[in-house]
């Protein structure tokens, strides 16, 4: 997400304000408008999403979301139960898929995750869940919205704990904005909040 640090919202395509990220690219805008920091819950929602953010480390996120329904085919949907019965041959075939990024840590990383989600089941989303900021003010610029913070660092270790790799507190930080733990659109951004 590109944009000055002290990038307050700007006018999208329609002249309402978002978030400077938000309108740069069709496929940035309607992530920004649907999906980015709508509350996600289910074991599969959370596991796509830890799964996404762990795969584009080091990549534009765009790349990703482009990428996206490739992932979705090539991961059987994001199961983790599916996913944790991957053997050898599943990893080669996802090295083969140029429809995903094939890194070949972040690929085991996600069969060896979805293997940990597979056992622990609903206590994985209620773990993420209980890291939810509902009473965190929106910020005001993109300067405002932090990288890393406390929560994020304190989900990582506890994740980590658990046995997920691939997930430190950066990457944990943007799941929970893209899950809605956090509400980072802009305040002057027309996105409203999704919070409960």
């Amino acid at each position: 997400m590109s944009g000055p640090a002290s990038s307050g919202a700007v006018p999208g395509p329609d002249g309402q304000l978002r978030c400077p990220w938000g309108v740069g690219l069709p496929d940035y805008l309607a992530y920004h408008d649907d999906e980015w920091g709508r509350p996600v819950s289910t074991v599969d929602g959370l596991y796509e999403r830890l799964t996404l953010e762990a795969f584009q480390s080091g990549l534009a996120w765009i790349t990703i979301l482009r990428k996206r329904e490739s992932f979705r085919s090539a991961f059987a949907g994001f199961d983790p139960a599916r996913v944790a019965t991957f053997d050898d041959d599943d990893v080669a075939r996802l090295m083969a898929d140029a429809g995903i990024v094939r890194n070949r840590a972040k690929i085991d990383a996600a069969i060896g995750n979805a293997r940990v989600i597979a056992d622990w089941g609903q206590g994985f989303a209620d773990l993420i869940l209980s890291y939810a900021q509902p009473d965190r003010p929106r910020p005001a610029t993109l300067g405002d919205v932090p990288a890393v913070t406390p929560e994020s660092t304190a989900l990582s270790k506890a994740l980590k704990k658990k046995g997920i790799r691939f997930f430190g507190p950066t990457t944990a930080y943007a799941m929970m904005q893209a899950t809605g733990l956090v509400d980072d659109h802009l305040i002057d951004c027309v996105v409203p909040s999704h919070r409960s």
